[in-house]
C-alpha cells in the first residue's frame, strides 16, 4: 500500500471524527437549551436544530439518548417542554423517528400516570399531553400511510380506509378518538388561563399555550378526515346505524369551534399561525350534496422575519462544512508527498481506496460498540444499585406491615375482650349513657383500625409503583440488549461484505495474471518466427538483433509487473485474514458478556417472580381482614335487629329506598373488583375498597329496614324484617366464600342483589301516595299552581262585579239590599285573598333565595319535595274555595242555591287561607317582614270571611217570613199532639244529622287516604296536635278541580302532620 492512500484515509477518519463530535456538541446544547427547568416556551430556533438532526442521522437515536438523563419525573415543567419537543420532533422530523419514539412508548405512558396523581399546575396538562403523544404514535403506527404530520392526500385517506366498511367504521372510531385527545388537552389548558392579554404576555403563560400551535395544525387535518370518513360510511349504511357517530361529532365541532374563537383572539397566537375559521354549523351527513360544499381547512404558519437571538452557539449548517481552513476550498489541495514523490503509477488505486474506507467503516463500528457496551454496563450497574435500594425499602415495608399486624391483633384481642366485658355486665350496667359511651370507644377502636388498613394500602400502592419501575429498568437493559445484538447482526454483514469484495478482487486479479501470460506467450511466439526469419535471412540479421533487444526489454518489464502484482495480492489475503481473526475474537468476546447479561437477566427476573408471590400472598391476607371487619360490621347490625333499645328507632321509606339503591351501586362495584381481582391476584384495592363500602352499606340497609318495619303495618314490617335478616344471611354466605381461596373463584353475590331489590320494593310501597310527581317538576308547578290561583281570584272579582250589575237591574228594595251586602263582603273577601297570595308570593321567593345556596330554585323545590308539596296544596285549595264562592254567591242572588252553601265556602276559604299561611310560615325567618305581612292578611281574610257569614246570616233572617206561633185556639188534646208530631220531627232530623255527620266523617278518611296520609297517623293526630304543614290533596294543573262535597271541613288543628324527610332517628 502507498504512503498516499494511508495518508488520505488518516485525515478522513479524524474528519468524520471531529464531524461527528461536532454534531454532538451542537444537538445536546440544542435539547439543554430547548428542555429546562424554565417557565419559557420552547424557542424555535433551537427546536429546527433538533429536528434537522433527525434527518441527519436519519432517526432520533441522539435526541432520546440524551433524554433519558433528564429527570421527568421530578419537574412538571422539564416534563411539559420535554412533550412539546417530542411533538414538533414527530410532526416534523425524519420519517424514521416515529419507530424510535415507539421504543419508548411504555416509559412516557408512565410518566403520564405518575404526574396525573400529583397535584401540579402542570401536572394534569403533562398526563393530557402524554396520552395525547401515545394515542398519536399508536396511530401511525397502525395506519403508516399517514404522516404525523398528517399532511396527505384525499386518495391517500381513501386507500388506507379501504373498501370494506368495517374498516372504515373503525378507522374513523379512531380519528374520533385522536381528536379527543387533541381536544382536552387544549380545552384544559385554555381552562387554566384567562385569555386577557395580560396574561398571554407573560412568559409562564406562553410556556403552556406554545404547544397548542400544533395542536391546532392536528386538528385542522382531523376534522377533514373526520368528514371524509363519515360522508362515506352514510353512503354506505343507514342512518339510524350512524346517529352516534353524528352526536360526537357535533360534540368534537362545537369543542374545536370554541377552541379555534378563544385562540383566535389571543394576542400570542396572532403573530405565529392564521387560525381557520369553522362553518356556522355542521356538515348535514343526511345529504350527499353537502360533500361539495365542504372546504378544506388550511392553517397558515407566518415567516418568522425577527432576527435571531445572539446566543453564544452558532446556527448549525444543514450540510457540514469545514471553516478552519476556508482559503483552501477556493483552489486545489496539493498533498506533500505527491509534491516529493509525484502521484503513484499516474494517480489513485480505486481498490486501495475502498480497502481503507472499509477499515474507516469498521473503525467507527468497534467504536460504537465500544460506546454500546460501556452504556449497558452503567445501565446494569444503575440496575443493581436500584434494586438493592428497592429490596431495603421493601424489607422496611415488610417490617412496617409486621408492626401493623401487630398491633391490629391486639387491638382485635382488646375489642373482643369489650364484648365479653360489656356481654358479662349488660344486665348490671343498662343506661342508655354507658351503652353510647362504649359504642363510641368501640367506634374509635373501628377508626384506628381502619386508619391502619389505609396505611397498608397505601405502602401496598408504594410497592407496586416501585415493581413496575423495576420492569421498567428490566426493559431498558433488553433493549439495550437487543440493540448490542443487532450491531453484532451489522458487523458480521460487514465481514462477509469484505469477503466477497476480497474475493471478487483476487478472481481481477487472476484474470489479469492470466492476460498476461496469454500476451507473454503470444511474444515468444513472434520471438520464434522472427528467430527462424533471422536464420534463413543473413541479410536484415542486425535489425532482428536490436528488434530482438527490445523485444527482451519489454519482457522483463512485463515479468517485474506480474511480480508486483502477485506480492499486492498476497499481502491483501493477510490483511482479510487477519481482519477475520479479529472479527471472530470480537464475536466471541460479544457472546460470553451476552451470556453473563442472560444469566443476570434470569436471575432478577426469578427474584421478581419470588416478589411477585409475596406480594400475592400478602393481598389475600388483607382481603381477609377486610372481609373479618366487614363480617364484624353486619353481625353488629343483624344484632340490632333484637336489640329491645333498636325498638325505639324509626326511619323514613324514602331514607330506606336511598340505602337500598346505594348498596345496589355498592355491589356493582364488588362484583366488578372481584372480576379485577380474579385477573391479576396482585392488586386487590379495588375489592377491598368495595367491601368496605358494601359492609357498610348493607349494615346501613338493615338497620335502617329494621327501624322502618317499626313504623310500618304489620304484614309489610314482618317481611321488611325477614328480608333485612335474610340480606345478612346472603352477605355473610358471600363474604365467607370470598375468604376461602377453594371458593373465591365462584363466588357471586347475585342472592345479595335479589334480597336488597326486595327490601327496595317493599321501601317503594311504604312511600306515601302522594308522591307519584317527579322531583323536577315541583318548582315549575309551584309557579303554575299560584300563577292559577290568582287568575282564579281575578276571575271571581269580575263575575261578582257582573253579578252585582245584573242584581240591581232585576231586583229593588229589601232583596237589592240583601244581594248588594252580600256580594259586597263577597268582593272584599276577594281582594283580601288577592292581597294574601301576592303576600305569600313575596314570602316563598324571600324563602327560596334564603335557603337554596348555590343551588337553581328548581333544585331547592325538589329538596323540600314536602313542602312544596304542601304549598301547592294550599294554592289550589285558594283557588277552588274562591270560584265555589262565586258560583254559590251567584245561585243566591238568582235564587236557586242556598244560603248555606255560601257560609260553607266561606268556612272553605278561611280554612285554605290558613293552610297556605302554615305552609309558608314553615321554612320563613321568625324575624322576617314579609312574613308579618302575610300574617296579617291572613287575619284580614278570616275578618272578612266572617262578615260574608254575617251578611249571609243577616240576608237570610230579612227575607225569610217568620209566622206568628199562635197556639190560643187548640185544645189540650190538639197541643198534646202537635207536640208529639214537633218531637217525631226532631228525632227524624238528628237521625239525619248523625248519619251526615257518619257520611263527612267518611268523606274526611277518604280525603286524607287520597293524600296519602296513613290513617293511623290521622286517627291519632286529630284533635291532638296542631299542625304547621297541611297535607296537599291530589295534584291537578287546573285550579278548578272536582267539587268535594259541602260541608265543614276540619279545623287546621285536625289536620295530620307530614314530617319532613328525615334519616335514621
Amino acid at each position: 500500500m502507498n504512503i498516499h492512500t494511508r495518508v488520505k484515509s488518516r485525515r478522513t477518519e479524524h474528519h468524520l471524527g471531529a464531524e461527528r463530535d461536532h454534531f454532538d456538541k451542537q444537538q445536546l446544547s440544542s435539547i439543554s437549551k430547548a428542555i429546562n427547568n424554565t417557565e419559557t416556551p420552547v424557542k424555535e430556533k433551537h427546536a429546527r436544530r433538533i429536528i434537522l438532526g433527525t434527518h441527519r442521522e436519519k432517526g432520533a437515536y441522539t435526541f432520546w439518548s440524551y433524554a433519558q438523563g433528564f429527570p421527568l419525573g421530578t419537574s412538571s415543567i422539564l416534563c411539559w417542554k420535554f412533550c412539546h419537543v417530542l411533538h414538533k420532533i414527530l410532526r416534523d422530523g425524519h420519517h424514521n423517528v416515529l419507530q424510535d419514539c415507539m421504543r419508548h412508548h411504555g416509559s412516557l405512558a408512565e410518566y403520564g400516570k405518575l404526574w396525573s396523581h400529583l397535584h401540579d399546575k402542570y401536572g394534569q396538562l403533562v398526563a393530557l399531553y402524554t396520552k395525547l403523544l401515545c394515542t398519536k404514535m399508536e396511530f401511525h403506527v397502525k395506519h403508516t400511510e399517514i404522516p404525523p404530520n398528517l399532511e396527505v392526500k384525499d386518495e391517500v385517506l381513501e386507500r388506507t380506509a379501504g373498501t370494506d366498511i368495517n374498516n372504515v367504521f373503525q378507522l374513523t372510531v379512531e380519528v374520533f378518538d385522536y381528536m379527543d385527545a387533541e381536544l382536552k388537552l387544549a380545552e384544559t389548558v385554555l381552562r387554566q388561563l384567562n385569555s386577557s392579554i395580560a396574561v398571554t404576555s407573560l412568559t409562564s403563560g406562553q410556556c403552556r399555550l406554545a404547544p397548542l400551535i400544533q395542536v391546532v395544525q392536528d386538528c385542522s387535518q382531523l376534522y377533514h378526515f373526520n368528514v371524509k370518513l363519515l360522508f362515506k360510511l352514510h353512503a354506505c349504511l343507514p342512518a339510524d346505524t350512524l346517529q352516534g357517530h353524528r352526536d360526537r361529532f357535533r360534540e368534537q365541532f362545537n369543542s374545536l369551534k370554541n377552541f379555534f374563537n378563544r385562540a383566535r383572539e389571543m394576542v400570542y397566537f396572532k403573530r405565529l399561525i392564521q387560525i381557520p375559521r369553522l362553518p356556522d354549523s355542521p356538515p348535514n351527513f343526511l345529504h350527499a350534496a353537502a360533500l361539495a360544499k365542504h372546504v378544506k381547512l388550511v392553517v397558515v404558519i407566518p415567516e418568522d422575519d425577527d432576527q435571531q437571538d445572539d446566543d453564544d452557539d452558532e446556527p448549525e449548517p444543514l450540510i457540514e462544512v469545514d471553516t478552519s481552513t476556508p482559503s483552501l476550498q477556493s483552489q486545489p489541495q496539493v498533498d506533500i508527498f505527491d509534491q516529493a514523490f509525484g502521484p503513484p503509477n499516474g494517480g489513485f488505486d480505486e481498490r486501495d481506496l475502498q480497502i481503507e474506507s472499509l477499515k474507516s467503516e469498521l473503525e467507527l463500528l468497534r467504536a460504537e460498540l465500544e460506546k454500546v457496551k460501556t452504556e449497558a454496563q452503567r445501565y446494569v450497574t444503575q440496575l443493581k444499585s436500584q434494586i438493592n435500594s428497592l429490596e431495603a425499602e421493601l424489607e422496611e415495608q415488610r417490617m412496617h406491615k409486621q408492626r401493623a399486624l401487630v398491633e391490629n391483633e391486639q387491638l382485635r384481642m382488646e375489642l373482643e375482650a369489650n364484648r365479653r366485658r360489656n356481654a358479662e355486665h349488660e344486665s348490671l350496667q343498662g343506661t342508655f349513657l354507658e351503652a353510647e359511651r362504649r359504642a363510641q370507644a368501640t367506634e374509635q377502636r373501628y377508626n384506628k383500625l381502619k386508619e391502619k388498613h389505609t396505611e397498608l394500602v397505601a405502602s401496598h400502592a408504594e410497592l407496586l409503583r416501585k415493581s413496575a419501575d423495576t420492569v421498567k429498568m428490566l426493559s431498558a437493559t433488553q433493549q439495550t440488549q437487543e440493540e448490542v445484538e443487532r450491531t453484532k447482526q451489522q458487523l458480521s454483514f460487514e465481514v462477509e461484505r469484505v469477503k466477497q469484495e476480497a474475493d471478487m478482487k483476487m478472481e481481477e486479479q487472476k484474470f489479469e495474471m492470466e492476460r498476461l501470460k496469454r500476451e507473454l506467450e503470444e511474444k515468444m511466439a513472434e520471438v520464434t518466427r522472427v528467430k527462424a526469419t533471422l536464420q534463413s535471412s543473413e541479410m536484415t540479421s542486425l535489425d532482428m538483433n536490436s528488434s530482438m533487444t527490445a523485444l527482451q526489454a519489454e519482457k522483463e518489464r512485463l515479468m517485474r509487473s506480474v511480480r508486483e502484482k502477485e506480492a499486492e495480492l498476497s499481502s491483501l489475503r493477510q490483511e482479510a485474514q487477519l481482519q477475520q481473526s479479529s472479527l471472530q475474537q470480537e464475536r466471541e468476546r460479544s457472546s460470553r458478556e451476552l451470556g453473563e447479561l442472560q444469566g443476570k437477566l434470569r436471575e432478577k427476573t426469578s427474584v421478581e417472580e419470588q416478589m411477585k408471590k409475596k406480594l400475592s400472598e400478602e393481598q389475600f391476607a388483607l382481603l381477609q381482614g377486610t372481609i373479618s371487619e366487614a363480617e364484624n360490621i353486619i353481625q353488629d347490625a343483624v344484632a340490632k335487629l333484637d336489640d329491645p333499645l333498636h325498638i325505639r328507632c324509626t326511619s323514613s321509606p324514602d331514607y330506606l329506598i336511598n340505602r337500598a339503591e346505594a348498596t345496589l351501586s355498592s355491589i356493582d362495584k364488588m362484583k366488578k373488583g372481584h372480576g379485577d381481582y380474579l385477573r391479576n391476584m396482585e392488586d386487590a384495592g379495588g375489592l377491598l375498597r368495595s367491601l368496605t363500602q358494601f359492609s357498610h352499606l348493607a349494615a346501613d340497609t338493615i338497620v335502617n329496614g329494621s327501624a322502618t318495619a317499626h313504623m310500618a303495618p304489620t304484614d309489610q314490617a314482618d317481611r321488611l324484617t325477614e328480608n333485612c335478616r335474610g340480606c345478612a344471611m346472603q352477605s355473610l354466605q358471600y363474604l365467607k366464600e370470598l375468604k376461602s381461596k377453594n371458593t373465591l373463584q365462584r363466588a357471586d353475590p347475585a342472592s345479595v342483589r335479589l334480597i336488597v331489590q326486595k327490601i327496595l320494593h317493599l321501601g317503594q310501597e311504604l312511600r306515601p301516595k302522594g308522591m307519584d310527581i317527579r322531583q323536577d317538576e315541583l318548582g315549575d308547578l309551584v309557579d303554575k299552581e299560584m300563577a292559577a290561583t290568582s287568575a282564579a281570584i281575578e276571575e271571581a272579582v269580575r263575575r261578582i262585579d257582573e253579578m252585582m250589575n245584573q242584581a240591581r237591574k232585576d231586583t229593588s228594595g229589601v232583596k237589592l239590599e240583601v244581594n248588594e251586602r252580600i256580594l259586597y263582603s263577597c268582593t272584599d273577601l276577594m281582594k283580601a285573598i288577592r292581597m294574601l297570595v301576592v303576600a305569600s308570593t313575596d314570602l316563598q321567593k324571600e324563602i327560596v333565595e334564603g335557603g337554596r345556596g348555590g343551588a337553581s330554585i328548581r333544585e331547592f323545590y325538589a329538596r323540600n319535595s314536602r313542602w312544596t308539596e304542601g304549598l301547592i296544596s294550599a294554592a289550589k285549595a285558594v283557588g277552588w274555595g274562591a270560584t265555589e264562592l262565586v258560583d254559590s254567591a251567584d245561585k243566591v242572588v238568582l235564587y236557586t242555591g242556598k244560603y248555606e252553601e255560601l257560609i260553607v265556602c266561606s268556612h272553605e276559604i278561611a280554612a285554605s287561607t290558613a293552610q297556605l299561611v302554615a305552609a309558608s310560615k314553615v321554612k320563613a325567618d321568625r324575624s322576617s317582614k314579609r312574613l308579618g305581612v302575610l300574617q296579617q292578611a291572613s287575619r284580614h281574610v278570616n275578618e272578612m270571611a266572617a262578615k260574608v257569614v254575617a251578611s249571609t246570616k243577616t240576608g237570610q233572617e230579612n227575607l225569610e217570613d217568620k209566622d206568628p206561633m199562635d197556639f190560643s185556639g187548640m185544645s189540650l188534646i190538639k197541643l198534646k199532639k202537635e207536640e208529639m208530631e214537633s218531637q217525631v220531627k226532631v228525632l227524624e232530623l238528628e237521625t239525619q244529622l248523625g248519619n251526615e255527620r257518619l257520611r263527612l266523617g267518611e268523606l274526611r278518611k277518604k280525603h286524607y287516604d287520597l293524600a296519602g296520609v296513613p290513617m293511623e297517623q290521622v286517627s291519632e293526630r286529630n284533635g291532638d296536635t296542631p299542625s304547621p304543614v297541611q297535607q296537599p290533596r291530589p295534584l291537578n294543573m287546573s285550579p278548578k278541580p272536582s267539587k268535594p262535597p259541602l260541608g265543614r271541613k276540619p279545623t287546621l288543628s285536625q289536620k295530620p302532620n307530614i314530617p319532613s324527610k328525615p334519616g335514621f332517628k
